[in-house]
């Protein structure tokens, strides 16, 4: 009975074995277990500080998005403002320049010319033709060339106003 003897010995042995394994898978589950744990507090950590990132870059291209805003705001109030300083001087000049024009045409007021001293004897000047530069000869122009006269100039001024618009507009948006 030698072999039966041993048997006991043999189970327990084996028995040892088995309880050792087991506590090896116990303990490596432990393990993973604490592993699992450690490195989810890492990633809900690592989230965490994912999500504060992308939350003051957030912030930070709205707060851009508003200085953005303010800027071009600002800049639209600019151009509006000069927009109606320049349409007003149009406007003025356009009103002075249609009085000029009616005045012409009522014979209200006359353009003339002054005449060069060696050429004054060429051309006659009318009875009425004062003089009010020391006494230099004048020669009135006929209405329709005083309207043409006035036609260019009104053209030569809008043409400024015009420039002028487009000179602060430009200054405006290169700030």
């Amino acid at each position: 009975m030698p072999v039966f003897g041993l048997m006991p010995i043999f189970y327990r042995v084996i028995g040892l074995v088995v309880l050792l394994a087991v506590l090896a898978v116990g303990a490596a589950a432990l393990a993973w277990h604490f592993q699992d744990w450690r490195y989810g507090r890492q990633m809900a950590e690592q989230a965490r500080l994912h999500a504060e990132a992308l939350n003051q870059l957030t912030l930070a291209a709205a707060r851009q998005q508003q200085a953005e805003q303010d800027k071009r705001l600002a800049l639209e109030q600019r151009l509006s403002a000069s927009e109606q300083t320049h349409y007003r001087a149009l406007s003025d000049a356009q009103r002075d320049q249609g009085r000029l024009r009616d005045r012409l045409a009522t014979a209200d007021l006359r353009l003339s010319v002054l005449l060069d001293a060696a050429s004054s004897h060429s051309v006659p000047a009318s009875a009425s033709t004062r003089s009010l530069d020391n006494d230099a000869p004048r020669a009135r122009l006929d209405p329709a060339h005083a309207q043409r006269i006035i036609g260019i100039t009104d053209d030569g001024d809008n043409g400024l106003i015009a420039l002028r618009a487009c000179q602060a507009y430009v200054r405006a948006v290169a700030r």
